[in-house]
């Protein structure tokens, strides 16, 4: 049975880009790591193998379009095939991995068109995050510290030359992610956190060339200086601003370079 399971993890080695090391100041921006549940330690598995898949899918580890084999992730992973199975299976739901009849697991290959949606979505859903956290704020729900979190992650990430993507991309999913939690709605902030989680995987596939840190701190702190000072009107137009420019962006780079964003045919 080992010597299956190694040959197996070597089956999917070959097409798997190397997993980039997160830098210190990435692992910082990933903030508090998510609690155990309540369902003890099975359920604190699942969760592990969850977040250890899905940074993986993120991050170009497990490419686009690539078919993933479960015995093989439990041999990486050092998990067993229950925790693994369940994590893809709430993957599926999330829409980053697709489950084919007879064919197996394959990590979702999103087309331009397809993240041109999630855009057009997290345009709808992340602006009444932000106005409904300025609310909150107003009424004096918030404390003083997470305000001043807030601010100071919203310009956490340094400018680089090259600018570090891993720590770009986890200092910006912290940000929308705070938002979304200072609004105090749980349901809504969830499905805002799919839709930013599969809409980052295009700044390493596509966008890393056009990362403008600056730029994206000044967006941030215009819209954490909104939710601040309690104006539900600015801090949910900045905020549709701020995914406006990215969808103004790659529209722009598709002009630029149609090809770019043709994905390979599945076999």
């Amino acid at each position: 049975m080992a010597a299956t399971s190694r040959s197996k993890a070597a089956a999917i080695a070959p097409t798997a880009a190397k997993a980039p090391k997160k830098s210190a100041k990435a692992l910082k921006a990933l903030g508090p790591r998510p609690a155990k549940a309540a369902g003890g330690k099975a359920q604190s598995l699942v969760q592990l193998a969850y977040e250890s898949i899905k940074e993986r899918i993120i991050n170009l580890h497990f490419l686009p379009g690539q078919y993933l084999n479960e015995a093989a992730i439990c041999a990486q992973l050092k998990l067993g095939r229950t925790p693994v199975h369940q994590a893809l299976q709430r993957l599926h739901l999330e829409g980053l991995v697709a489950v084919l009849p007879r064919k197996g697991i394959i990590v979702q290959p999103d087309s331009l068109a397809e993240i041109m949606k999630i855009l057009d979505s997290r345009v709808t859903v992340e602006p009444e995050l932000a106005r409904a956290a300025a609310r909150r704020v107003a009424a004096g729900e918030v404390t003083a510290d997470h305000l001043a979190q807030l601010r100071k992650i919203a310009t956490a990430t340094t400018d680089e030359d090259p600018p570090d993507i891993t720590a770009f991309t986890a200092n910006d999913r912290w940000f929308h992610r705070e938002v979304a939690e200072l609004s105090g709605n749980p349901i809504m902030s969830d499905f805002a956190r799919v839709l930013h989680e599969r809409s980052t995987r295009f700044w390493y596939l596509n966008l890393w060339q056009t990362i403008d840190v600056p730029a994206t701190n000044t967006q941030h702190a215009d819209i954490a200086d909104a939710v601040i000072a309690g104006n539900e009107r600015l801090a949910a137009q900045r905020m549709h601003d701020h995914i406006s420019a990215l969808r103004s962006r790659l529209e722009k780079l598709q002009r630029m370079s149609p090809d770019a964003f043709r994905m390979p045919p599945r076999k």
